[in-house]
Protein backbone atom coordinates (compact mmCIF):
# COMPACT_ATOMS: atom_id res chain seq x y z
CA UNK A 1 0.00 0.00 0.00
CA UNK A 2 1.15 3.66 -0.70
CA UNK A 3 2.80 5.11 1.98
CA UNK A 4 1.15 8.63 2.62
CA UNK A 5 3.31 10.38 4.82
CA UNK A 6 6.63 11.65 3.33
CA UNK A 7 6.62 15.41 4.20
CA UNK A 8 9.79 17.39 5.66
CA UNK A 9 8.56 20.90 6.37
CA UNK A 10 5.04 22.26 7.41
CA UNK A 11 5.34 23.74 3.93
CA UNK A 12 4.96 20.44 2.18
CA UNK A 13 2.03 19.87 4.43
CA UNK A 14 0.01 22.88 3.15
CA UNK A 15 0.98 22.37 -0.37
CA UNK A 16 -0.28 18.76 -0.49
CA UNK A 17 -3.50 19.14 1.38
CA UNK A 18 -4.36 22.27 -1.21
CA UNK A 19 -3.68 20.06 -3.95
CA UNK A 20 -6.20 17.38 -2.25
CA UNK A 21 -8.30 19.92 -1.78
CA UNK A 22 -8.44 19.89 2.29
CA UNK A 23 -6.17 22.67 3.00
CA UNK A 24 -4.96 22.83 6.32
CA UNK A 25 -3.06 25.72 7.93
CA UNK A 26 0.32 25.28 9.48
CA UNK A 27 1.98 27.99 12.13
CA UNK A 28 4.98 28.47 14.49
CA UNK A 29 3.55 30.44 16.52
CA UNK A 30 3.67 27.86 19.45
CA UNK A 31 3.04 30.58 22.11
CA UNK A 32 -0.77 30.59 21.87
CA UNK A 33 -1.16 26.75 22.69
CA UNK A 34 0.49 27.96 26.16
CA UNK A 35 -2.45 30.47 26.88
CA UNK A 36 -4.75 29.64 30.00
CA UNK A 37 -8.03 28.48 28.97
CA UNK A 38 -11.50 28.78 30.92
CA UNK A 39 -13.47 25.64 31.36
CA UNK A 40 -16.47 26.82 33.39
CA UNK A 41 -15.21 27.96 36.82
CA UNK A 42 -11.93 26.07 36.18
CA UNK A 43 -8.69 27.36 34.45
CA UNK A 44 -6.27 24.85 32.74
CA UNK A 45 -2.81 27.46 32.30
CA UNK A 46 -2.59 25.86 28.54
CA UNK A 47 -4.28 25.27 25.29
CA UNK A 48 -2.70 21.38 25.38
CA UNK A 49 -4.98 18.19 25.95
CA UNK A 50 -4.83 14.79 26.52
CA UNK A 51 -7.51 12.61 25.10
CA UNK A 52 -10.04 10.43 26.91
CA UNK A 53 -8.67 6.26 25.93
CA UNK A 54 -9.63 3.00 26.91
CA UNK A 55 -6.18 1.63 28.28
CA UNK A 56 -7.64 -2.07 28.47
CA UNK A 57 -5.00 -2.47 31.40
CA UNK A 58 -7.30 -2.63 34.08
CA UNK A 59 -8.32 -5.18 36.32
CA UNK A 60 -11.17 -7.89 34.90
CA UNK A 61 -13.09 -6.03 38.19
CA UNK A 62 -12.44 -2.95 36.97
CA UNK A 63 -9.49 -1.23 39.24
CA UNK A 64 -6.87 -0.14 37.96
CA UNK A 65 -3.71 -1.85 37.47
CA UNK A 66 0.17 -1.11 37.33
CA UNK A 67 0.24 -0.35 34.04
CA UNK A 68 -2.57 2.04 34.19
CA UNK A 69 -1.15 3.84 37.07
CA UNK A 70 2.01 4.05 34.91
CA UNK A 71 0.50 5.87 32.26
CA UNK A 72 -1.29 8.38 34.20
CA UNK A 73 1.62 9.33 36.26
CA UNK A 74 3.54 9.43 32.67
CA UNK A 75 0.32 11.52 31.39
CA UNK A 76 0.89 14.08 34.74
CA UNK A 77 4.67 14.37 34.52
CA UNK A 78 4.12 15.44 30.44
CA UNK A 79 3.19 18.79 30.92
CA UNK A 80 -0.56 19.06 29.74
CA UNK A 81 -2.98 20.84 31.12
CA UNK A 82 -6.01 19.25 30.68
CA UNK A 83 -5.73 15.59 31.44
CA UNK A 84 -9.22 14.05 30.06
CA UNK A 85 -9.89 10.70 32.26
CA UNK A 86 -10.08 7.59 30.34
CA UNK A 87 -13.81 5.64 29.34
CA UNK A 88 -14.85 4.84 32.70
CA UNK A 89 -18.01 2.33 32.92
CA UNK A 90 -20.78 3.30 34.95
CA UNK A 91 -21.89 -0.58 35.75
CA UNK A 92 -20.61 -4.03 35.03
CA UNK A 93 -22.98 -4.09 31.80
CA UNK A 94 -21.57 -0.91 30.57
CA UNK A 95 -17.89 -1.92 29.67
CA UNK A 96 -16.66 -2.60 26.41
CA UNK A 97 -13.80 -4.56 27.28
CA UNK A 98 -13.25 -6.80 30.43
CA UNK A 99 -10.59 -4.90 31.50
CA UNK A 100 -12.39 -1.62 31.30
CA UNK A 101 -12.42 0.55 34.35
CA UNK A 102 -15.53 1.09 36.04
CA UNK A 103 -16.41 3.39 39.03
CA UNK A 104 -18.11 2.36 41.84
CA UNK A 105 -17.84 1.89 45.91
CA UNK A 106 -15.36 -0.91 45.38
CA UNK A 107 -13.17 1.08 43.03
CA UNK A 108 -13.31 4.88 43.62
CA UNK A 109 -10.60 4.85 46.15
CA UNK A 110 -7.75 3.01 43.33
CA UNK A 111 -9.26 5.34 41.18
CA UNK A 112 -8.58 8.69 43.03
CA UNK A 113 -5.19 7.41 43.73
CA UNK A 114 -4.56 6.65 39.64
CA UNK A 115 -5.51 10.34 39.45
CA UNK A 116 -3.86 11.78 42.89
CA UNK A 117 -0.45 9.72 41.13
CA UNK A 118 -1.09 11.60 37.72
CA UNK A 119 -1.78 15.03 39.89
CA UNK A 120 1.77 14.14 41.94
CA UNK A 121 3.65 13.81 38.73
CA UNK A 122 2.81 17.01 37.32
CA UNK A 123 3.51 18.66 40.46
CA UNK A 124 6.85 16.91 40.81
CA UNK A 125 8.33 17.70 37.42
CA UNK A 126 6.44 21.54 36.89
CA UNK A 127 6.38 22.23 40.89
CA UNK A 128 2.93 23.05 40.64
CA UNK A 129 -0.72 21.77 39.96
CA UNK A 130 -2.12 25.01 39.68
CA UNK A 131 -3.63 25.21 35.91
CA UNK A 132 -3.69 21.62 35.70
CA UNK A 133 -7.39 19.93 34.81
CA UNK A 134 -7.94 16.25 35.09
CA UNK A 135 -11.41 15.23 34.71
CA UNK A 136 -12.99 10.98 34.17
CA UNK A 137 -15.05 10.27 31.27
CA UNK A 138 -18.44 8.39 31.98
CA UNK A 139 -19.68 5.67 29.93
CA UNK A 140 -22.11 3.00 28.87
CA UNK A 141 -20.80 1.02 25.79
CA UNK A 142 -24.64 0.08 24.74
CA UNK A 143 -24.74 -2.00 21.30
CA UNK A 144 -20.34 -2.27 22.08
CA UNK A 145 -21.00 -3.55 25.59
CA UNK A 146 -18.46 -6.59 25.87
CA UNK A 147 -20.95 -9.15 27.46
CA UNK A 148 -23.89 -8.86 25.39
CA UNK A 149 -24.69 -6.03 23.22
CA UNK A 150 -27.52 -3.27 24.91
CA UNK A 151 -28.55 -1.78 21.78
CA UNK A 152 -30.82 1.29 22.08
CA UNK A 153 -32.43 1.01 18.21
CA UNK A 154 -32.84 -0.74 15.17
CA UNK A 155 -29.93 -0.12 12.89
CA UNK A 156 -30.00 -1.78 9.63
CA UNK A 157 -26.07 -1.46 8.46
CA UNK A 158 -24.74 -1.62 12.02
CA UNK A 159 -27.07 -4.88 13.01
CA UNK A 160 -25.43 -6.89 11.04
CA UNK A 161 -22.24 -6.36 12.34
CA UNK A 162 -23.12 -6.81 15.93
CA UNK A 163 -22.81 -9.90 17.55
CA UNK A 164 -25.09 -11.50 19.43
CA UNK A 165 -22.70 -13.33 22.32
CA UNK A 166 -25.20 -15.66 23.36
CA UNK A 167 -25.66 -17.54 19.93
CA UNK A 168 -22.54 -16.00 18.13
CA UNK A 169 -24.47 -14.84 15.43
CA UNK A 170 -25.18 -11.26 14.19
CA UNK A 171 -28.44 -9.34 15.87
CA UNK A 172 -31.94 -9.59 14.19
CA UNK A 173 -35.44 -7.85 14.39
CA UNK A 174 -35.97 -10.54 17.61
CA UNK A 175 -33.38 -9.08 19.55
CA UNK A 176 -34.35 -7.14 22.21
CA UNK A 177 -34.03 -3.20 22.40
CA UNK A 178 -33.15 -1.29 25.99
CA UNK A 179 -37.00 -0.18 26.86
CA UNK A 180 -37.69 3.39 28.32
CA UNK A 181 -37.24 2.35 31.98
CA UNK A 182 -33.91 0.18 31.13
CA UNK A 183 -32.67 4.00 30.41
CA UNK A 184 -34.71 5.68 33.46
CA UNK A 185 -31.95 3.18 35.50
CA UNK A 186 -29.14 4.16 33.41
CA UNK A 187 -29.50 8.07 33.92
CA UNK A 188 -29.42 7.05 37.97
CA UNK A 189 -26.34 5.40 37.21
CA UNK A 190 -24.58 8.14 35.63
CA UNK A 191 -25.75 10.39 37.82
CA UNK A 192 -24.40 8.13 40.83
CA UNK A 193 -21.29 8.01 38.86
CA UNK A 194 -20.91 11.34 38.44
CA UNK A 195 -21.28 12.15 42.37
CA UNK A 196 -18.27 9.45 43.36
CA UNK A 197 -16.30 11.44 40.93
CA UNK A 198 -16.98 14.45 42.64
CA UNK A 199 -16.35 12.26 45.98
CA UNK A 200 -12.85 11.74 44.57
CA UNK A 201 -11.73 15.20 43.52
CA UNK A 202 -12.54 15.27 39.62
CA UNK A 203 -12.14 18.32 38.63
CA UNK A 204 -14.76 17.33 35.55
CA UNK A 205 -17.02 14.92 34.18
CA UNK A 206 -17.77 13.95 30.76
CA UNK A 207 -20.99 12.21 29.73
CA UNK A 208 -19.74 10.26 26.56
CA UNK A 209 -21.92 10.78 23.30
CA UNK A 210 -19.18 9.52 20.59
CA UNK A 211 -17.99 6.28 18.60
CA UNK A 212 -21.90 5.18 18.88
CA UNK A 213 -21.35 4.26 22.53
CA UNK A 214 -25.32 4.20 24.49
CA UNK A 215 -25.83 8.35 23.95
CA UNK A 216 -24.56 8.47 21.02
CA UNK A 217 -26.52 6.02 19.37
CA UNK A 218 -29.17 8.17 20.89
CA UNK A 219 -28.48 10.64 19.33
CA UNK A 220 -29.13 9.15 15.88
CA UNK A 221 -32.40 7.03 16.77
CA UNK A 222 -34.82 8.60 14.59
CA UNK A 223 -36.63 5.44 13.90
CA UNK A 224 -37.11 4.86 18.02
CA UNK A 225 -40.35 4.83 19.28
CA UNK A 226 -40.86 6.11 22.86
CA UNK A 227 -39.60 8.94 24.63
CA UNK A 228 -36.06 8.50 23.76
CA UNK A 229 -36.58 8.21 20.26
CA UNK A 230 -37.65 9.86 17.16
CA UNK A 231 -37.59 13.54 17.41
CA UNK A 232 -34.14 15.62 18.34
CA UNK A 233 -36.08 16.50 22.03
CA UNK A 234 -36.45 12.60 22.84
CA UNK A 235 -33.07 11.89 21.21
CA UNK A 236 -31.44 14.32 23.58
CA UNK A 237 -33.48 13.48 26.63
CA UNK A 238 -31.16 11.22 28.60
CA UNK A 239 -28.20 13.38 28.09
CA UNK A 240 -30.85 16.67 29.08
CA UNK A 241 -31.54 14.43 32.04
CA UNK A 242 -28.22 13.32 33.65
CA UNK A 243 -26.90 16.98 32.97
CA UNK A 244 -29.48 18.71 34.89
CA UNK A 245 -29.61 16.48 37.32
CA UNK A 246 -26.15 16.67 38.07
CA UNK A 247 -25.93 20.54 37.97
CA UNK A 248 -28.78 20.20 40.50
CA UNK A 249 -27.09 17.63 42.85
CA UNK A 250 -23.19 18.17 41.98
CA UNK A 251 -23.32 22.30 41.18
CA UNK A 252 -20.03 22.69 41.66
CA UNK A 253 -18.86 20.09 39.50
CA UNK A 254 -17.67 21.24 36.05
CA UNK A 255 -19.64 19.06 33.19
CA UNK A 256 -18.13 18.26 29.79
CA UNK A 257 -19.29 15.84 26.79
CA UNK A 258 -17.38 14.46 24.17
CA UNK A 259 -19.39 13.87 21.60
CA UNK A 260 -19.26 12.84 17.77
CA UNK A 261 -20.27 15.51 14.91
CA UNK A 262 -20.22 12.58 12.32
CA UNK A 263 -21.41 9.06 12.46
CA UNK A 264 -20.81 8.20 8.81
CA UNK A 265 -21.90 4.75 7.90
CA UNK A 266 -19.62 1.22 8.72
CA UNK A 267 -16.92 0.08 6.14
CA UNK A 268 -15.95 -3.38 5.38
CA UNK A 269 -12.52 -4.26 3.55
CA UNK A 270 -13.18 -5.34 -0.33
CA UNK A 271 -10.67 -7.01 -2.92
CA UNK A 272 -7.23 -8.42 -3.19
CA UNK A 273 -5.96 -5.25 -1.63
CA UNK A 274 -8.64 -4.92 1.31
CA UNK A 275 -9.64 -1.47 0.57
CA UNK A 276 -12.28 -0.06 2.94
CA UNK A 277 -15.30 0.75 0.97
CA UNK A 278 -19.17 1.43 2.17
CA UNK A 279 -21.40 -1.68 3.90
CA UNK A 280 -24.53 -2.25 1.91
CA UNK A 281 -27.01 0.78 3.01
CA UNK A 282 -30.62 2.21 1.88
CA UNK A 283 -30.83 5.67 1.69
CA UNK A 284 -31.91 7.55 2.84
CA UNK A 285 -30.03 7.16 5.85
CA UNK A 286 -32.12 6.37 9.04
CA UNK A 287 -29.20 6.16 12.02
CA UNK A 288 -26.31 8.14 11.08
CA UNK A 289 -25.85 11.57 13.08
CA UNK A 290 -24.06 14.17 11.53
CA UNK A 291 -24.55 13.03 8.17
CA UNK A 292 -26.43 13.40 4.85
CA UNK A 293 -28.92 11.24 4.35
CA UNK A 294 -28.68 11.10 0.89
CA UNK A 295 -24.89 10.62 0.73
CA UNK A 296 -22.83 9.40 3.72
CA UNK A 297 -19.65 11.07 2.25
CA UNK A 298 -21.16 14.60 3.73
CA UNK A 299 -21.56 15.63 7.05
CA UNK A 300 -25.07 17.55 7.52
CA UNK A 301 -23.86 19.30 11.08
CA UNK A 302 -27.83 20.96 11.60
CA UNK A 303 -28.19 18.98 14.42
CA UNK A 304 -25.02 18.69 15.67
CA UNK A 305 -24.82 22.24 15.88
CA UNK A 306 -28.01 22.35 17.96
CA UNK A 307 -27.34 19.76 20.39
CA UNK A 308 -24.23 21.70 21.24
CA UNK A 309 -26.26 24.83 21.30
CA UNK A 310 -28.65 23.00 23.46
CA UNK A 311 -25.72 21.30 26.08
CA UNK A 312 -24.26 24.82 26.30
CA UNK A 313 -27.81 26.15 27.97
CA UNK A 314 -27.73 22.70 30.38
CA UNK A 315 -24.67 23.67 31.65
CA UNK A 316 -22.18 21.65 29.39
CA UNK A 317 -19.21 23.55 29.51
CA UNK A 318 -16.59 22.08 27.30
CA UNK A 319 -17.19 20.03 24.18
CA UNK A 320 -14.70 17.42 22.70
CA UNK A 321 -15.61 16.86 18.89
CA UNK A 322 -15.07 12.98 17.78
CA UNK A 323 -16.49 11.49 14.80
CA UNK A 324 -17.02 7.78 13.38
CA UNK A 325 -17.25 4.73 14.96
CA UNK A 326 -13.78 3.05 15.79
CA UNK A 327 -15.07 -0.31 14.73
CA UNK A 328 -16.68 0.24 11.99
CA UNK A 329 -15.03 2.95 10.34
CA UNK A 330 -11.42 3.33 12.34
CA UNK A 331 -10.33 5.45 8.95
CA UNK A 332 -13.24 8.00 10.30
CA UNK A 333 -11.74 8.61 13.47
CA UNK A 334 -8.51 8.15 13.15
CA UNK A 335 -6.90 9.21 10.36
CA UNK A 336 -3.91 6.73 10.18
CA UNK A 337 -0.80 5.36 7.61
CA UNK A 338 -1.43 1.96 8.86
CA UNK A 339 -4.62 -0.15 9.58
CA UNK A 340 -5.74 -1.59 13.14
CA UNK A 341 -5.61 -5.63 12.30
CA UNK A 342 -8.99 -6.35 11.95
CA UNK A 343 -9.61 -3.23 10.06
CA UNK A 344 -9.20 -1.98 5.90
CA UNK A 345 -7.01 0.11 4.61
CA UNK A 346 -8.05 3.49 4.06
CA UNK A 347 -10.47 4.29 0.87
CA UNK A 348 -9.15 8.08 1.38
CA UNK A 349 -6.06 10.01 1.79
CA UNK A 350 -5.27 10.50 5.39
CA UNK A 351 -5.63 14.25 4.89
CA UNK A 352 -9.18 14.36 3.55
CA UNK A 353 -10.03 12.34 7.53
CA UNK A 354 -7.84 15.23 9.20
CA UNK A 355 -9.85 18.48 7.21
CA UNK A 356 -12.76 16.43 7.80
CA UNK A 357 -11.99 16.51 11.92
CA UNK A 358 -10.74 20.11 11.75
CA UNK A 359 -13.44 20.75 9.62
CA UNK A 360 -16.31 20.10 11.66
CA UNK A 361 -15.19 20.76 15.44
CA UNK A 362 -14.55 24.28 13.99
CA UNK A 363 -18.01 24.94 12.62
CA UNK A 364 -19.14 23.43 16.43
CA UNK A 365 -16.43 25.97 18.34
CA UNK A 366 -18.20 28.76 15.84
CA UNK A 367 -21.66 28.16 17.05
CA UNK A 368 -20.85 27.89 20.66
CA UNK A 369 -18.09 30.63 21.01
CA UNK A 370 -18.14 31.27 24.58
CA UNK A 371 -17.62 27.54 26.10
CA UNK A 372 -14.23 25.73 24.54
CA UNK A 373 -14.50 23.22 22.27
CA UNK A 374 -11.73 20.49 22.32
CA UNK A 375 -10.58 19.54 18.51
CA UNK A 376 -9.39 15.85 17.33
CA UNK A 377 -7.71 14.08 14.53
CA UNK A 378 -3.91 15.62 15.26
CA UNK A 379 -2.18 12.35 15.09
CA UNK A 380 -1.56 11.48 11.82
CA UNK A 381 0.42 14.79 11.08
CA UNK A 382 3.06 13.25 13.37
CA UNK A 383 5.72 15.72 13.36
CA UNK A 384 3.61 18.68 12.38
CA UNK A 385 1.11 18.24 14.45
CA UNK A 386 1.25 21.03 16.56
CA UNK A 387 1.80 23.43 14.14
CA UNK A 388 -1.41 22.79 12.58
CA UNK A 389 -2.73 22.98 16.67
CA UNK A 390 -1.33 26.52 17.07
CA UNK A 391 -2.98 27.35 13.56
CA UNK A 392 -6.44 26.54 14.52
CA UNK A 393 -6.07 27.82 17.97
CA UNK A 394 -4.84 31.05 16.49
CA UNK A 395 -7.73 31.39 14.23
CA UNK A 396 -10.12 30.80 16.77
CA UNK A 397 -11.28 27.45 14.76
CA UNK A 398 -10.93 25.87 18.03
CA UNK A 399 -10.43 26.38 22.00
CA UNK A 400 -8.03 23.34 22.80
CA UNK A 401 -5.72 20.37 21.15
CA UNK A 402 -6.88 16.90 22.28
CA UNK A 403 -3.77 14.58 21.41
CA UNK A 404 -4.96 10.47 21.75
CA UNK A 405 -2.98 7.46 21.23
CA UNK A 406 0.14 9.58 19.98
CA UNK A 407 0.48 10.12 23.78
CA UNK A 408 1.40 6.89 24.30
CA UNK A 409 4.36 7.19 22.82
CA UNK A 410 5.25 10.58 24.03
CA UNK A 411 3.54 11.34 26.80
CA UNK A 412 5.96 14.39 27.15
CA UNK A 413 5.00 15.68 23.71
CA UNK A 414 3.84 19.39 25.80
CA UNK A 415 6.70 19.53 27.63
CA UNK A 416 8.91 19.11 24.83
CA UNK A 417 7.12 21.47 22.68
CA UNK A 418 7.80 24.52 25.20
CA UNK A 419 11.45 23.52 25.83
CA UNK A 420 12.57 22.81 22.41
CA UNK A 421 10.29 24.76 20.24
CA UNK A 422 9.38 20.81 18.60
CA UNK A 423 8.04 17.44 19.43
CA UNK A 424 10.65 14.78 19.99
CA UNK A 425 11.39 13.13 16.49
CA UNK A 426 12.42 9.45 18.05
CA UNK A 427 8.90 9.21 19.84
CA UNK A 428 6.63 11.06 17.65
CA UNK A 429 3.70 8.32 16.67
CA UNK A 430 3.64 7.19 13.52
CA UNK A 431 0.35 5.84 12.93
CA UNK A 432 1.28 2.47 12.64
CA UNK A 433 -2.09 0.96 14.97
CA UNK A 434 0.08 -1.36 17.05
CA UNK A 435 -1.56 0.03 20.41
CA UNK A 436 -4.89 -0.40 18.69
CA UNK A 437 -3.93 -4.02 17.44
CA UNK A 438 -2.77 -5.17 20.76
CA UNK A 439 -6.62 -3.30 22.37
CA UNK A 440 -7.62 -5.87 19.64
CA UNK A 441 -6.07 -9.05 20.23
CA UNK A 442 -8.39 -10.79 22.54
CA UNK A 443 -6.44 -13.76 23.89
CA UNK A 444 -4.99 -12.63 26.99
CA UNK A 445 -5.66 -14.60 30.30
CA UNK A 446 -7.40 -11.44 31.42
CA UNK A 447 -9.48 -11.25 28.00
CA UNK A 448 -7.89 -7.99 26.62
CA UNK A 449 -4.23 -6.81 25.87
CA UNK A 450 -3.22 -3.77 27.57
CA UNK A 451 -2.75 -1.04 25.09
CA UNK A 452 0.53 1.09 24.42
CA UNK A 453 3.05 1.81 21.88
CA UNK A 454 5.67 -1.53 21.14
CA UNK A 455 7.92 0.65 18.88
CA UNK A 456 8.52 3.53 21.07
CA UNK A 457 7.79 2.25 24.55
CA UNK A 458 9.54 -1.09 23.83
CA UNK A 459 10.04 -2.20 27.73
CA UNK A 460 6.74 -2.68 28.84
CA UNK A 461 4.86 -2.86 25.25
CA UNK A 462 6.73 -4.59 22.90
CA UNK A 463 6.77 -7.55 24.89
CA UNK A 464 3.03 -7.65 24.93
CA UNK A 465 2.97 -7.00 21.22
CA UNK A 466 5.21 -9.88 20.33
CA UNK A 467 2.75 -12.51 22.59
CA UNK A 468 -0.37 -10.62 20.82
CA UNK A 469 1.45 -11.45 17.41
CA UNK A 470 1.74 -14.83 17.59
CA UNK A 471 -2.03 -14.95 18.62
CA UNK A 472 -3.11 -13.16 15.67
CA UNK A 473 -0.90 -15.26 13.48
CA UNK A 474 -1.90 -18.34 14.67
CA UNK A 475 -5.59 -17.00 14.24
CA UNK A 476 -4.87 -16.10 11.27
CA UNK A 477 -3.51 -19.57 9.92
CA UNK A 478 -6.62 -21.36 11.75
CA UNK A 479 -9.13 -19.46 9.72
CA UNK A 480 -7.73 -19.87 6.48
CA UNK A 481 -7.21 -23.79 6.96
Amino acid sequence: MAKYFKYKSPDDVVADSERLGCPIQMSNHFDVLYQPIQIGHLEAKSRLGIQPMEGCDGTTDGFPDELTYRRYRRFGAGGASLIWGEATAIGPEARMNPRQLMINDRTASALEQMLVGCRDSHQEVFGSDIGLVIGLQLTHSGRFSFEKPLVATRDAVLDPRTIDKATGRPIDESYPILTDDDLKRIEDQYVAAAKLAESIGVAFVDIKQCHRYLLSELLASKNRPGEYGGSLENRTRLVRNVVQRIKEECPQLVIATRMNGYDGIPYQGAGDDFIGEPCPHELPLQTAFGTDPHDHLKEDLSEPIEVAKRLREWGVSMINISNGNPYANPHIVRPAEFPPTDGYHAPEHPFIGVARHFRIASQIQAAVPDIPVVGSGYSWLQDFAMHAAAANVEQGKISIVGMGRATLSQPEFAKVLRDEGKLNRKTVCRTFSYCTNLMRTKDHPLGQYATGCPPFDKEVYDPLWKEAKVKLEEKKKASSE
